[in-house]
């Protein structure tokens, strides 16, 4: 059985991490046996979860597991789609993943109190006498991170601006569709998936979630998918909850 180490059900999401829960959404599309196991990034190949154990292969990154499951298992998760569609379907997955989830993250660890409420309890695990100096090393690495990205150099505003331009194009290419390319779920719905709950959830209050909310064709989608994938957690609420104070 494929063994999927990720994180776990917090900050209203089934899956902390939105590449996690890609990766868990494409399992389920693909109809894989899974078991999900918590582990910390440190534990991965290239520090970073989500990875998996199948068999004797352990593989690193939610793109290389989609590529994987592909070649294993021999899943199509764009079947149905022309070269263009999938073509289209790559590029809609490098925006979300390369620009809407460093802005994403960066209201959630970069502004104190969405880190003191979330990410700080990552390490509620460790020593007390090392928890504050652990809180500390790792905000000051994702700071520097996000600097080298470049979402970092950006005032809050322009940074809002940069997530609205990638929710925009998403919602238009989305239109009055079930789905990002038709009548039925493709790979990058995952990754969607993943994006949107982490931007939708109402734990992590920011300028961007409250504009993003005004794309009712997106806030749908994002119920229509996890009602798909994630029929026991209770979406819906969360989604349309008000902003926490």
């Amino acid at each position: 059985m494929i063994i999927l180490y990720g994180a776990q059900a917090a900050f209203g999401l089934p899956q902390v991490s939105p590449y996690v829960t890609k990766t868990e959404v494409q399992l389920k599309m693909a109809g894989l046996a899974y078991e999900p196991r918590d582990a910390a990034p440190d534990e991965s190949p290239k520090g970073q979860i989500p990875f998996i154990d199948d068999g004797d292969a352990r593989v690193a990154d939610s793109t290389f597991i989609r590529l994987h499951l592909e070649r294993a298992y021999g899943v199509d998760f764009d079947e149905g789609l022309g070269p263009r569609q999938r073509a289209e379907a790559w590029a809609v997955e490098r925006m979300l993943e390369n620009q809407l989830g460093w802005v994403i993250g960066y209201f959630r660890w970069l502004t104190p109190e969405n880190f003191e409420k979330g990410p700080a309890h990552f390490f509620d695990g460790a020593p007390a006498g090392m928890q504050d100096a652990l809180r500390a090393e790792v905000l000051a690495e994702v700071r520097a991170a996000m600097r080298a990205q470049g979402v970092a150099r950006h005032s809050d505003a322009e940074i809002v601006e940069l997530g609205l331009r990638s929710v925009a194009a998403l919602s238009e290419i989305l239109g009055d569709q079930p789905f990002l390319f038709g009548d039925r779920p493709c790979g990058t719905d995952a990754t969607a998936l993943g994006m949107l709950a982490a931007l939708y959830t109402p734990f992590f209050p920011c300028e961007l979630r409250d504009r993003a909310l005004g794309f009712g064709n997106l806030v749908a989608y994002a119920d229509r998918l996890m009602a798909l994938f994630y029929p026991e957690f209770p979406w819906a609420a969360q989604a349309q909850a008000p902003l926490a104070a």
